[in-house]
């Protein structure tokens, strides 16, 4: 159960960083309430996982869930560079995420 609640917290990091974005592009306060409700279930879903697995693994598995779903949100609806390398080092972290699941 652990380990769903980590994989929410990233997915729900990911919708704050979105918020977030649109808050900064000025959309308002749904943009903005989309950042803080995302926020605060991502901390508190992190925390939840905290209680059973170890701490390096559930912040490094949550800053990489949040930073390739991050990116690959801004490639896709932002526009931001698509490349080769970019993508590379998004497979490199995913890989890297699961390592650490299966020596957990």
């Amino acid at each position: 159960m652990a380990w769903i609640a980590l994989v929410l917290a990233g997915g729900s990091e990911v919708f704050g960083v979105i918020g977030m974005k649109g808050f900064t592009v000025g959309k308002g306060w749904k943009a903005l309430m989309l950042m803080i409700l995302s926020f605060v279930l991502s901390f508190s879903l992190l925390s939840y996982a905290m209680n059973s697995l170890p701490m390096g693994t559930s912040y490094a598995v949550w800053t990489g869930i949040g930073t390739v779903g991050s990116t690959i949100t801004g490639m896709l609806l932002y526009g931001e560079q698509k490349s080769v390398l970019r993508i590379l080092f998004i497979a490199m972290i995913l890989v890297a995420a699961l390592g650490l699941k299966l020596i957990s």
